[in-house]
């Protein structure tokens, strides 16, 4: 395969390229990442379950955020959390919509959380639903890392924009 093939994270602008000879010099530069990255404050609040049985360990909750830094902006949004038995084991997922400015772009975008522990091991996937973004931020796809320091919050959004 061609070196600017490979280079095209794009697959089917890479097919084109390797197929038809079509020369897209914007596939390289739309979907180069970019990082952002800044602090978030979060208030979590309980809402009602919809399984009450008794030791179904089941619970609802609203998620509303303050982002700062690269992405400037608030998101709201809902989590639905598992826990078990067995210490340091959960699990949740959760949605939330962001609205702001990221890197001098607005528009809103979704979120999508997955996330378990097990034995206090966490694993945590943050991706942007795809085709989500709105207005200047159309197009929009990525990853988010958050981590949690002596209750401090901050966030490294690894991104691109697909043509």
């Amino acid at each position: 395969m061609d070196a600017k093939a490979q280079s095209c994270n794009n697959l089917a602008h890479a097919i084109a390229f390797v197929v038809r000879g079509v020369d897209d010099t914007s596939c390289a530069t739309e979907a180069m990442m970019k990082k952002a990255t800044g602090t978030f404050d979060v208030k979590i609040g309980s809402l009602p379950q919809y399984n009450t049985l008794q030791g179904a360990m089941l619970a609802r909750m609203s998620i509303d955020k303050q982002f700062k830094g690269d992405l400037v902006g608030t998101s709201q949004g809902e989590m639905l959390s598992a826990g078990t038995g067995t210490k340091g084991s959960a699990g949740y997922v959760a949605i939330e919509r962001v609205t702001g400015m990221l890197n001098g772009r607005s528009g809103s975008f979704v979120l999508q959380h997955n996330a378990t522990m097990t034995r206090g091991a966490p694993y945590l996937n943050i991706i942007v639903v795809p085709d989500s973004g709105t207005e200047a931020l159309a197009g929009l796809t990525g990853t988010m890392r958050i981590a949690i320091d002596k209750g401090d919050h901050s966030y490294e959004f690894e991104y691109s924009f697909s043509g």
